[in-house]
């Protein structure tokens, strides 16, 4: 099994344990883990029925959703971390001994803004640098569907596998916010992948091929009780 190393790049990661980077999966929101398996009618709140008489399965058991959400990492805010307004502009506050974790930025007026962010952005200095085995990168990309986050964190891609570093992570606020992001709140999620070089190739069909795939593909995943792909095609992946 390949083997991700989290090297300490602050004193404190020694005695808080919150701080520590933990697999995405055990961070899935409770948006999702409330959710139904089973689709509702929004005027009744019953389950709906497919066309064999089966209950409607939801998203909640579409396993690409849930891959996303538990494939990686995360790096957790390391404490509490307090933005405010003032004369109409936004700052941060946090407590002692963690002032270098998040700070604002100077202004990138080319970069796009994230619509419905604000202009005024600020950084992560994480507190944590990652170490990959020969031949592997890592991205690093905002919490994937965590929807209730008050932030994005711009994403890239560093090959860890020779600079540790993660660098400095620009992010943006949610117009208008300001509050608490709590302490062990995840902040990036991490993905590593194994670097190769790929060719693309377009692959063309008739009208008589493509309703032939169609209609193939459709028997496969219309079969009773739905959950097709996850029981022929999807394999589960290890985080540990």
């Amino acid at each position: 099994m390949n083997k991700i190393k989290f090297h300490s790049n602050r004193e404190y990661n020694s005695y808080i344990k919150e701080t520590y980077p933990e697999p995405a999966v055990k961070y899935i929101p409770d948006w999702y883990n409330n959710a139904s398996r089973y689709v509702k009618n929004p005027y009744t709140g019953e389950d709906l029925m497919d066309y064999s008489g089966e209950k409607t399965l939801s998203f909640k058991t579409c396993p690409a959703i849930f891959d996303l959400f538990s494939t990686g990492y995360v790096f957790k805010t390391p404490c509490d971390i307090y933005f405010y307004k003032k004369n109409n502009e936004t700052f941060v506050e946090l407590p002692e001994g963690f002032k270098d974790f998040c700070a604002s930025r100077h202004p990138m007026p080319e970069f796009v803004v994230p619509q419905g962010y604000s202009e005024k952005h600020f950084h992560w200095f994480p507190n944590w640098s990652v170490e990959l085995p020969e031949g592997y990168s890592a991205i690093y990309i905002t919490p994937q569907n965590h929807f209730n986050l008050p932030f994005i964190t711009v994403s890239g891609i560093i090959d860890n596998d020779r600079c540790s570093s993660a660098g400095l992570m620009p992010f943006f606020l949610k117009e208008g916010f300001t509050g608490l992001i709590e302490q062990g709140t995840p902040f990036v999620q991490i993905i590593p992948f194994k670097k190769e070089d790929w060719e693309s190739e377009i692959v063309l069909y008739e009208q008589e091929e493509i309703l032939d795939r169609y209609h193939k593909s459709g028997q496969e995943f219309r079969k009773p009780g739905g959950g097709v792909y996850k029981k022929l095609f999807w394999s589960r992946k290890k985080y540990k």
